[in-house]
């Protein structure tokens, strides 16, 4: 059987610039993809054009959009203006996230809808997007969060901002499996990256890393592999949600 490869193929990472998202725009690149690589606000920019050069240099073409993914028209609007850049999609991949450690009764309102508007309305239009985008063998993949296997306190909006993804996943991988597109979602540990320090004290940190192997937190080089896998030899694999962190939670 002939090994699936990234070479040729066009990806569409949201929240591509930096930490994972950025990792991912780089492997892609370096397997010979053409790269979309969106990224939410002029504060992130500086971190995206960084990417976007790590891509050139790989002798792929790259592409950077922005876009408030919350929108769904911005979604339209991004996943058109990559397949108008790149020629095709074959590949999306929405890191996209917000988290709030907050007790339900000091959540308000606003926080509720921003957190869900980030976590669940977004991911559902770029699967929408990417269903009516995507060439036909396609992959769409979304980051999601172990916290949705975990009992737990503070994540209220997080983990349960994220949960729909995982039925938005299920239906997406039976309405487009006729056409071969495959659709997963990856759950990671809590990752060491500036995502997730800012809403934990030392002592949360501490216990975090005691839940998983060799006393670590998940790192953003312990996912992109994964992603990788599942945008090639990992087609077969669909409708799931895969946990990798270290054993820090399951089902």
């Amino acid at each position: 059987m002939q090994k699936r490869t990234l070479e040729g193929q066009a990806v569409l990472v949201s929240g591509g610039g930096k930490n994972l998202g950025g990792l991912i725009s780089r492997q892609a690149a370096a397997a010979g993809a053409d790269v979309a690589i969106h990224y939410n606000s002029e504060s992130s920019r500086a971190e995206a054009e960084a990417t976007l050069a790590a891509v050139e240099a790989s002798g792929r073409t790259g592409v950077l959009l922005t876009g408030d993914l919350t929108d769904p028209s911005a979604v339209t609007r991004l996943f058109d203006d990559a397949k108008a850049a790149l020629g095709r999609i074959d590949v999306a991949v929405n890191t996209v996230g917000k988290v709030l450690r907050k007790p339900i009764a000091d959540t308000s309102e606003s926080e509720y809808d921003e957190m869900f508007d980030v976590n669940s309305k977004a991911a559902y239009f770029f699967i929408k997007e990417a269903g009516r985008t995507l060439n036909d063998d396609g992959k769409i993949i979304t980051i999601v969060t172990s916290l949705l296997a975990a009992f737990t306190d503070g994540y209220s909006t997080y983990a349960g901002g994220k949960s729909p993804v995982e039925h938005f996943t299920r239906a997406a991988a039976k309405e487009f499996g006729g056409r071969g597109i495959s659709v997963t979602a990856v759950g990671p540990g809590p990752m060491d990256t500036p995502f997730f320090y800012g809403q934990e004290t030392p002592e949360r940190v501490a216990f975090h890393k005691s839940q998983a192997m060799n006393g670590e937190l998940t790192k953003i080089e312990d996912i992109a592999p994964i992603v990788e896998f599942l945008a090639t030899d990992g087609w077969w694999i669909t409708g799931q949600t895969i946990f990798a962190n270290g054993g820090y939670t399951t089902r």
